[in-house]
């Protein structure tokens, strides 16, 4: 048996030197020390530590009737990671006030949250953190830029604003914007990465060639770059021009928490970069990330109370086709925009995802709860896929009758107490 140190430089051992496990003559970059046999209770030693590897963090929304507890206790659970730095995707305070002292009290809370990370935050603009002049001042006093970019280890980084200018809540990334990051793509043609940090995932944005982004696709096609994205509070991921887009679920931010199936639930992203392969993306459910005392932190963070909430009622029932059970159709109900005189216009209310057996239960605030009372007009749809990766609705399976609120006759009048509707459909 003989030791080898294995450094910073490759170490060579001469052919038939040692037979490790039958054919292994080298060690690569490592500062390791171990005794090599004959046989040897390992795989190989190549350790997967390379200079060139990194590890970051993405945080999500934490805004839109924010829980307790939740972003502040992400903070502590990012330090037991231990990433080279965190990233964010907008929607830090709750906002959508022009009171000043409102604002810089909301910012001077975020901050004292992020101020207890171990490594850099890098900030970027969600709807809630600029949404009027006063809090975009507010924004520029404290950060200056909102949009920027900058290097590690040759790999890029461009947090784009998707609310610039901020205009009736549609997205758009200004002219200026553009031109900057043409300017930074161009001088950056050859990292081996780029990531972009956005908050709005504006690539699903119905009017789309008014947004921008386009153009920024145009700069980044050819290029390899991943996207993260936030603002919907739900968990998907796209692909387009190849590469893929993440848009993310919630640190913190309103959510109804149903889980996996529906992309609600509190997350942070863990981002594994390495010199010869695509970044590696793991999805840490911040529920299952606790210390060596298997204890979360407490924090003082409050949550943002709900007011003005209507009594809900147990919604559930069964929907089949051609009386089989519509495993994975999507139900959703809709009640009728108040703002229309005319009636014609519907507002989604909630949604839900057929079950095996062809049952389903209804959501508004939280997992279940069911539906307020009143009329309402019932879609259902089977869509395979349900998304497609650039975005677009999957193609439905079902009569279009049943797919729009305009069209369908299916109707549900939820009353109090608990409230069962079934749906059988016809496939022709």
């Amino acid at each position: 048996m003989k030791r080898i140190a294995v450094g910073t430089l490759v170490v060579c051992f001469l052919a038939g030197a040692f037979a490790m496990s039958g054919s292994q003559k080298s060690a690569v970059q490592a500062d390791l020390q171990i005794d090599i046999a004959n046989r040897n209770p390992w795989t190989n030693l190549r350790l997967n530590d390379a200079a060139d590897n990194f590890h970051f963090v993405v945080v999500s929304d934490r805004t839109g009737g924010n829980r307790g507890r939740i972003f502040s206790q992400a903070m502590e659970q990012i330090n037991l990671l231990q990433p080279a730095f965190v990233v964010s995707v907008g929607d830090l305070i709750q906002g959508y006030s022009k009171d000043k002292a409102t604002i810089i009290k909301e910012w001077k809370e975020l901050q004292s949250y992020t101020s207890k990370l171990q490594m850099p935050f890098f900030y970027v603009p969600g709807n809630h953190d600029v949404a009027n002049a006063i809090q975009t001042d507010e924004w520029k006093s404290r950060f200056g830029r909102s949009y920027y970019h900058f290097l590690y280890k040759d790999v890029l980084f461009l947090a784009v604003n998707t609310d610039d200018p901020y205009e009736d809540k549609s997205p758009r990334i200004s002219k200026e914007q553009i031109e900057y990051f043409a300017g930074v793509l161009k001088a950056n043609a050859g990292v081996r990465w780029t990531f972009v940090c956005l908050h709005k995932p504006i690539w699903t944005d119905k009017n789309l060639p008014a947004t921008g982004w386009l153009e920024m696709e145009t700069l980044l096609k050819g290029r390899n770059y991943t996207v993260f994205a936030g603002h919907l509070h739900r968990y998907q991921k796209y692909v387009r021009q190849g590469m893929n887009y993440y848009q993310l679920a919630t640190t913190g931010g309103g959510s109804r928490l149903r889980g996996q199936r529906y992309g609600e639930f509190d997350q942070v992203a863990w981002v594994t970069v390495k010199k010869t392969e695509s970044p590696i993306i793991a999805n840490l459910m911040l529920d299952g990330i606790y210390n060596e005392s298997l204890k979360q932190p407490v924090t003082s963070e409050e949550g943002v109370p709900i007011y003005n909430r209507k009594p809900t009622h147990p919604v559930a029932g069964r929907v089949t086709i051609d009386n089989s059970p519509a495993a994975n159709a999507q139900i959703i109900f809709w009640r009728t925009d108040p703002a229309d005189k005319e009636g014609k216009k519907s507002v989604r209310v909630s949604d839900a995802w057929v079950e095996p057996d062809g049952s389903y239960r209804m959501t508004t605030y939280v997992a279940n709860d069911g539906l307020q009372e009143g009329e309402y007009r019932v879609t259902i749809t089977l869509r395979t896929p349900t998304i497609e990766p650039s975005g677009a609705p999957g193609k439905n399976l079902l009569p279009e009758r049943f797919a729009e609120p305009t069209m369908t006759d299916l109707r549900a009048i939820v009353k109090t107490g608990p409230n069962e509707f079934s749906f059988n459909l016809s496939s022709k």
